[in-house]
């Protein structure tokens, strides 16, 4: 189910099809006024289209209904542009279960700008909410407008028509389709509202001084001697009427018309003051360089007057494309095909720097800082749309709305690679948790799993981000792992063949007739089967042509080409010249630079590298993304029936006992499984030993009593579990020695039939403040925390990611059968995965869910132990289009 929206007077705010930035939010009572002149203003066709009919009372009628205080059978959400009330979207709960009536209305002049399209998705949201499955409408057969909006939604839409009258009933599902149908409305939005930033026709340097070293000076030098095109402003009380060759006014207020783009670098102190100017003025965006600008009205103000923000504390903005350097970099980057995106203006720097020097140069670059509107969501919808950009380089600390920049990436990147660097892997970035599952969800977990999901490449350091973007940019990308290392020294040779092994790829085996054509090519005592050791005698020509044997091997994915430079031989330009067949990285052992783009045949250089184990890495990193491209995409698949009603029941139980959270009983959590169809081994609950031993003896055979202690999470630890009784004595006794432990603390046992053996495994998930719901799969049992081997994906799981868990854990081989030992039923397994991701992403008040152990055997899975922690959580649609 899709979370919540717009629940009280609070605005958010959302772009039109043009990128105008609109605020929708509820209507109350105290819009009487706004809604009545809505509907005073309307043309009679339009409202006739509305109400079938026209009437001088409509004004007043439908305001009094439509600003009624709220409640749980109706909504009304209205959109405002500059205070304006320019539509409203309403329904209202029917005779039918789940279903509510839904109407539209929008002023005159606001047609055909998608304020009904964003109202309706703002509406479904809502709706899904509240538990409602279905929205009816009727419109008359001639408002084609109305019923444009419904076949475009990407929702399933039935129609019936009855005497011109057209009933519409649309089911609100929450599928692939839909989200894709409102993803792509929002990327034509978002890039029209970043047209002004990127592409300005007009900019002002607010701040702009004379003296060296001014910020707001250094970014008008670098706007004038990049060539901007547009018109340029200097703004600056003190300066004269003239800066730096053009044009400077004391105020905003003062330019001789709005510009499409305002750079501030002015004090804290004034940029409130600044920024409401640049409203009034009609300014269309901003970036402010300032920093220090903790809890300022600067959002506000930009939403107000619908104008996107870049920063503030940031770098600046360039778009190589129109020549636009709104920074204040030393440096001109330049022009090329990676666009960059990054929160860090000091890491911006040297990425600009480096990309320039690499041949690969900047497209566009955004430094967001602290992050206010602008995030790296915007700028990949933006690529996607620029012709110029082939790679995407992002550095981020945060995630404004991880979900979205997942499904963002998954889409971008298979046009192009995207790169970044996974920041906070540290064990200071470790949160303290109460289960397992909570435990192995730190950051770089978090991280890694979203980036792999997304298909992002996702490097250790920025030397590692380079060395890759260098070979993306100017190399194909291998068609497989197997990697062929050629030398002129062997031990250089047998380094690089280890750095291979190391990073994942394999040594290719080269063909025997591509060993007997190098064996009369390279002198005595080469080694040709590989790694090739050419030996240092050989000279420039015959090592190019090795190269190009070795290369049209089929065998061969990709050549490793390394030299020694040494007095006899120079074969640096040698190795950039041959093996062209295949993906070549080039390895000069003592070269200056880490990572070189060396001119290479037909114009396409090579990336050079100071030691082989960046060359391989660097391979291994474009061979991911080759096998991730490759990779079916996945489906979310359908799990049947599911019964969520009583899990909500239980949660909101549990809530009101304890508004600030608490743990789920044990009889809870197992009714909690069984209503996803999460298979669960036999259970009953007893609180009294007479009671633990009918119970037992309804059971047939051997049983294990656990304790329920409020507040007790790890059962064992504590002698809360008593394993493999059998019989009224052993039964009486454990319970017995329950009260001796725990006194009143005690609030009965769950009594559970003993499984059967086989591997114990744990599944979990742990909600992530940012990033949503973790699924967390690894070995369970006492093994849990020695041996730490877990991996991670982010709901909502497709059918692959499912998979793909199960097979990442260094322990995958227990459940395939090791050493003649059965294989598990990795299909239950799977099908668990997917079950635990559904009831995360339905019930966001779970907090945390870990199950261990679950017991996986060749027939099947069962859960004999589970842990649900529940937290009060305002629940909330990653996926409707809203600004930050």
């Amino acid at each position: 189910m899709l979370g919540d929206m717009v629940e009280s007077a609070a605005p958010v705010y959302a772009l039109l099809t043009d990128g105008t930035a609109v605020a929708i939010r509820e209507v109350l009572p105290a819009d009487l006024d706004a809604v009545h002149k809505l509907h005073r203003d309307m043309s009679p066709e339009n409202l006739y289209l509305r109400f079938f009919g026209i009437s001088p009372r409509i004004a007043d009628e439908v305001a009094a209904r439509l600003c009624r205080e709220p409640g749980p059978d109706h909504a009304v959400l209205g959109a405002w542009l500059a205070g304006e009330l320019i539509g409203v979207g309403e329904y209202d709960r029917t005779a039918t279960a789940g279903e509510a009536e839904i109407a539209l209305a929008v002023a005159d002049r606001m047609h055909n700008r998608g304020v009904g399209t964003l109202l309706l998705e703002h509406l479904v949201s809502l709706a899904r909410s509240r538990g409602l499955v279905a929205f009816r409408a009727e419109t008359l057969a001639q408002n084609v407008a109305m019923a444009r909006v419904f076949a475009c939604a990407g929702l399933p839409v039935d129609r019936r028509t009855v005497n011109g009258v057209v009933e519409v009933t649309i089911p609100l599902t929450g599928d692939g389709t839909y989200l894709d149908a409102v993803a792509e409305r929002e990327r034509l939005a978002d890039v029209e509202s970043l047209r002004h930033l990127l592409c300005p026709a007009s900019v002002a340097v607010v701040g702009a001084g004379r003296r060296a070293g001014s910020v707001g000076g250094a970014i008008l030098r670098n706007l004038l001697a990049g060539g901007f095109g547009g018109r340029v402003y200097a703004v600056n009380p003190n300066a004269g009427r003239e800066l730096a060759g053009v044009p400077c006014f004391p105020s905003v207020s003062a330019l001789p018309e709005g510009p499409d783009l305002a750079v501030i670098a002015t004090p804290p102190d004034v940029i409130a003051e600044v920024a409401e100017e640049c409203g009034r003025r009609g300014v269309r965006s901003l970036v402010v360089i300032t920093s220090g600008l903790h809890g300022s009205a600067l959002p506000g103000t930009c939403r107000r007057y619908g104008m996107r923000l870049v920063g503030p504390n940031c770098f600046g903005i360039a778009n190589t494309a129109v020549r636009l350097d709104a920074t204040f970099a030393a440096r001109a980057a330049r022009a090329g095909r990676a666009g960059v995106v990054v929160q860090s203006g000091g890491i911006g720097i040297a990425l600009r720097d480096h990309l320039s020097r690499l041949d690969i140069g900047v497209s566009t670059f955004v430094s967001t800082g602290d992050k206010y509107d602008v995030s790296s969501n915007d700028l990949l919808l933006w690529w996607e749309s620029d012709p110029a950009t082939r790679l995407g380089v992002l550095y981020l600390e945060s995630f404004g709305n991880p979900r979205k920049f997942s499904r963002t990436a998954r889409r971008l990147g298979r046009r192009m690679p995207l790169l970044t660097v996974v920041a906070g892997r540290s064990a200071a970035g470790h949160r303290a948790a109460a289960s397992h599952t909570a435990a192995a969800a730190t950051p770089a977990v978090t991280q890694e799993a979203l980036f792999q999901q997304a298909g992002v490449i996702a490097a250790a350091g920025l030397g590692e981000l380079l060395d890759t973007a260098t070979l993306l940019a100017h190399q194909p990308l291998p068609a497989g792992p197997r990697v062929a290392v050629v030398s002129n020294a062997g031990g250089a040779g047998v380094l690089a063949a280890d750095a291979c092994a190391d990073a994942g790829l394999t040594a290719a085996a080269l063909g025997d007739a591509t060993v007997r054509e190098l064996t009369g090519l390279l002198p005595p005592g080469a080694a040709c089967a590989g790694p090739v050791d050419t030996t240092a005698a050989i000279d420039p020509g015959r090592f190019t042509r090795c190269l190009d044997i070795v290369a049209a091997d089929l065998g061969v994915d990709a050549v490793i080409a390394i030299v020694v430079p040494t007095a006899a031989s120079d074969l640096v330009s040698a190795v950039t010249t041959g093996g062209t067949a295949r993906p070549l990285a080039a390895v000069v052992l003592g070269q200056d630079e880490t990572v070189r783009a060396r001119p290479g045949p037909g114009g396409r250089r090579v990336p050079s590298y100071a030691f082989p184990e960046h060359a391989a890495r660097a391979v291994a990193r474009a061979w991911s993304y080759r096998r991730w491209l490759d990779r079916p995409q996945g489906r979310e698949p359908d799990l049947g029936a599911i019964t969520a009603s009583p899990v909500a029941r239980i949660i909101q139980d549990a809530l009101a006992r304890s508004p600030e959270g608490d743990w789920l009983s044990p009889a809870d959590c197992m009714d909690v499984l069984t209503a996803y169809g999460i298979p669960v081994i036999e259970w009953r609950r007893a609180s009294s030993a007479d009671e633990a031993v009918r119970a037992a003896a309804g059971l047939c055979g051997h049983v294990a009593l656990k304790a329920h202690v409020p507040g007790l999470v790890h059962k064992s630890d504590a002698g809360a579990v008593a394993l493999d009784l059998h019989g009224e004595p052993d039964v009486r006794h454990a319970y017995t020695r329950f009260v001796d432990l725990f006194g009143d603390r005690l609030r009965g046992v769950l009594v559970q039939r003993m499984a059967r053996t086989g591997v114990e495994v744990l599944c979990g998930v742990v909600q992530e403040p940012v990033f949503g719901p973790l699924v967390v799969f690894g070995l369970g049992g006492v093994t849990t925390d020695v041996l730490e081997d877990r991996s991670a994906r982010l709901t909502p799981l497709t059918d692959l990611d499912a998979a793909e868990l199960i097979r990442s854990i260094r322990g995958a081989p227990l459940l395939f059968g090791h050493r003649g030992a059965p294989a598990v039923d990795t299909a239950a397994l799977e099908d668990t995965l997917l079950r635990l991701s559904r009831l995360a992403d339905d019930h966001p008040e779970i907090a945390e869910i870990d199950l261990n152990p679950i017991i996986a055997r060749p027939d099947g899975v069962t859960a004999v132990d589970a842990r649900i922690h529940v937290l009060p959580q305002r629940r909330w649609d990653p996926h409707l289009r809203r600004l930050r």
